[in-house]
């Protein structure tokens, strides 16, 4: 599966684990040149505490675009290490 967003492929792997229909990648497989910091926090109950990163391509920002448990439950192991993008990333097969 490939992330694809403003024309660009972020991410691409056939390692996917789908989780509440989110595509979570590994994080090796995302192109971390296409990446900068974000500071935005969420929380969820059952998976933990979630990071977010912006994407940057071609001159263009898409704020907190991509989330990861750097942390997750016990129940979220299966996460632990991933990546997944937000609305407005394609994900494509």
């Amino acid at each position: 599966m490939k992330a694809i967003w403003n024309g660009v492929t972020v991410a691409e792997s056939d390692d996917i684990v789908t989780v509440e229909g989110n595509h979570y990648f590994p994080e090796h497989a995302l192109k971390k040149e296409y990446t900068t910091f974000s500071n935005h926090r969420t929380s969820c109950v059952w998976k933990g505490q979630a990071h977010y990163m912006s994407l940057l391509v071609n001159g263009d920002m898409k704020p907190d675009a991509i989330w990861h448990y750097p942390e997750p439950t016990e129940a979220a192991q299966e996460i632990k290490g991933r990546v997944a993008f937000g609305p407005g990333v394609q994900i494509v097969e």
